[in-house]
């Protein structure tokens, strides 16, 4: 990208900073809850830094992870549309730092700046996208190839730059949730591909492009 073009990018942290009234910032513990499902739902969240978990309970108490997000993200934008309460719970994955804008402060700037509205949208597109393709690999795909898919986005793989070491902490037992199995499955496969040399331990979980082999297969 040519260096004026850059000089030209949006800035979203720098947009929401100067915002004012209506937006508060806050920091977040590992596991602390930002909202719970059920609570009322009245603002939308920023992901200045960290990793933050939206997940869903059902009646009888089952959980399933339908998103991890991470710095740049939104989430909570279902209030926009008039969506009384929380669909699903928000937990800090790591230490986050998070923006808090009061709807009617989120509805008038998207209003009035197109190049934040433009940047909202764009997130809307792609969480829409990734949430048709996780819909197609639950149906279409096996445990196995699920898993591989989910810790190749977790590390960046498809993305902007060069893939990242999986430095956020997340168990088993959350990877089980969000790829929709049991937790020895997921012990199983991992260590599956830790033999195969797909991915590595070494205080942090370090997933190669030698993986993308596991969803290539018939």
């Amino acid at each position: 990208m040519p260096k004026n073009q850059k000089a030209a990018a949006f800035d979203a942290d720098a947009f929401l900073e100067a915002m004012g009234r209506g937006r508060t910032v806050s920091k977040c513990q590992p596991q602390e809850v930002i909202f719970s499902q059920g609570d009322r739902a009245d603002s939308v969240y920023y992901v200045r830094s960290g990793k933050v978990k939206l997940s869903v309970t059902s009646a009888n108490g089952k959980e399933a992870v339908i998103a991890v997000l991470g710095n740049g993200d939104f989430f909570g934008e279902g209030t926009l549309i008039s969506q009384p309460v929380r669909l699903a719970t928000a937990t800090a994955l790591e230490e986050c730092t998070l923006d808090r804008v009061d709807k009617a402060k989120m509805l008038r700037v998207l209003h009035e700046e197109a190049r934040f509205s433009d940047r909202f949208t764009a997130h809307l597109l792609t969480r829409n996208s990734r949430v048709e393709a996780d819909l197609v690999d639950q149906l279409m795909n096996s445990s196995e190839k699920r898993l591989a898919r989910t810790l190749l986005l977790l590390a960046n793989f498809g993305k902007e730059g060069k893939p990242e070491p999986i430095t956020t902490k997340i168990s088993q037992e959350t990877l089980a949730e969000m790829v929709g199995t049991t937790r020895p499955r997921i012990s199983f496969f991992m260590n599956k591909f830790r033999k195969l040399g797909f991915i590595d331990y070494n205080g942090t979980l370090k997933v190669h492009s030698s993986l993308l082999s596991v969803l290539l297969r018939d």
